[in-house]
C-alpha cells in the first residue's frame, strides 16, 4: 500500500524491520481498501454496503476456518493466524467503515471519539498484537496515538470531507461548533464556493484552533510509547508521531484556512520528522 495513499502514516516503510513490513503491509491494505469502500468514487450507499458486507462475511469465514476467496484476505489471512489476532479489531474498523456510509454529522466530541475508537484504534493494537507489545498501558497510549491521527485528518480535510456525498461530511462536533458561532452551511459553502482571496471566518479560526491543540493534547499523551518500544518499532511509532504534529503545525501556518489549502507533508518535511524522531523533545517525557 503506497504511503502517499494517506500521507499521514508511513506504513510498512523502510523504518519497521523487514520480517515485519509484510504483515503491516497486509493489515493496512485491509484498513484502506474497506476505508475507500465507505467513502471514496461514485457508488451508491447500497454499493458500498454491499462491498462492506463481503469483507464481513471473509471475517465470518475465518473465524469458522472455511475458505476466504477475496485477494485482499488471502494476503491477510496467514498473518491473522500465524500472529494470533484479534478478529474483534478487524470488525470494530468495519462497524466504522458502515456507519461513514449514512452518518455524515457528530452530534459532540464523546461521538466523535466514538468513531475514532472503531475507525483507528483498531490499526495500532493490531501493530502492537502483531509486535508481541500489546499490554494495557501500550494500548492505551496507542488508542491516544492513534485516535489524535484520525482528528489530525479529519482537520486537515475539513475541505474535503465537506464535498463527499449528498450532504457533506462534517466532523467537527456540531455543539463546538455551535459554541464558536460556526453552522454547517458555513463549512458546506466554503467547500463549494472557494471564494478567492477571502480568509476563513474569526470563529472558524477559533474553533479549529481549538481542534488543533486538543488534538496535540492527545498524541502528546501518547507519544511515550514510540520512545518505551525497542528498536526501529518505536522509531517508526516516533516517525509517525512526529509527522502528525507536523500537520497540527501546518494548520496553523495557514491560519486554519483549510479551505484555500490542504496542510499536508511535502519531502522537505521529513528530515524533519527523522530529526524529530531521534532526538527526545522534552514535552514528550513522563
Amino acid at each position: 500500500m503506497a504511503v502517499d495513499h494517506y500521507e499521514n502514516f508511513p506504513v510498512a516503510s523502510i523504518l519497521l524491520p523487514a520480517p515485519l513490513r509484510e504483515p503491516v503491509a497486509a493489515i493496512y491494505g485491509f484498513a484502506r481498501s474497506a476505508d475507500d469502500f465507505a467513502d471514496e468514487g461514485d457508488l451508491s450507499p447500497q454499493q458500498r454496503s454491499a462491498l462492506l458486507a463481503g469483507y464481513q462475511a471473509e471475517l465470518d469465514a475465518i473465524e469458522r476456518g472455511q475458505p476466504t476467496q477475496h485477494p485482499v484476505f488471502l494476503r491477510l489471512r496467514p498473518v491473522i493466524e500465524r500472529h494470533g489476532l484479534p478478529l474483534q479489531l478487524f470488525r470494530d474498523l468495519l462497524d466504522a467503515f458502515v456507519q461513514d456510509v449514512s452518518k455524515d454529522r457528530y452530534r459532540n466530541f464523546a461521538e466523535l471519539m466514538d468513531y475514532c475508537r472503531r475507525s483507528a484504534d483498531p490499526v495500532g493494537r493490531l501493530l502492537l498484537h502483531l509486535f508481541g507489545h500489546a499490554s494495557e498501558e501500550n494500548l492505551s497510549r496507542s488508542d491516544a496515538i492513534c485516535s489524535a491521527l484520525q482528528l489530525i485528518n479529519h482537520w486537515q480535510d475539513v475541505d474535503i470531507d465537506a464535498a463527499k456525498g449528498n450532504n457533506g461530511r462534517i466532523y467537527l462536533p456540531q455543539d463546538e461548533m455551535a459554541r464558536f458561532g460556526v453552522d454547517n452551511s458555513d463549512v458546506l459553502r466554503r467547500s463549494v464556493r472557494k471564494p478567492v482571496g477571502k480568509p476563513v471566518s474569526a470563529n472558524f479560526q477559533k474553533l479549529l484552533r481549538f481542534q488543533v491543540e486538543r488534538a496535540r493534547a492527545l498524541m502528546l499523551s501518547g507519544a511515550p510509547l514510540g520512545w518505551d518500544l525497542p528498536g526501529r518499532i518505536g522509531l517508526e511509532i516516533r516517525a509517525i508521531v512526529a509527522g502528525g504534529l507536523r500537520i497540527l503545525d501546518k494548520i496553523e501556518a495557514v491560519d486554519y484556512d483549510v479551505f484555500s489549502r490542504r496542510p499536508k507533508l511535502e519531502t522537505f518535511d521529513w528530515p524533519l520528522i527523522l530529526w524529530r524522531s531521534l532526538v527526545r523533545p522534552l514535552d514528550t517525557h513522563r
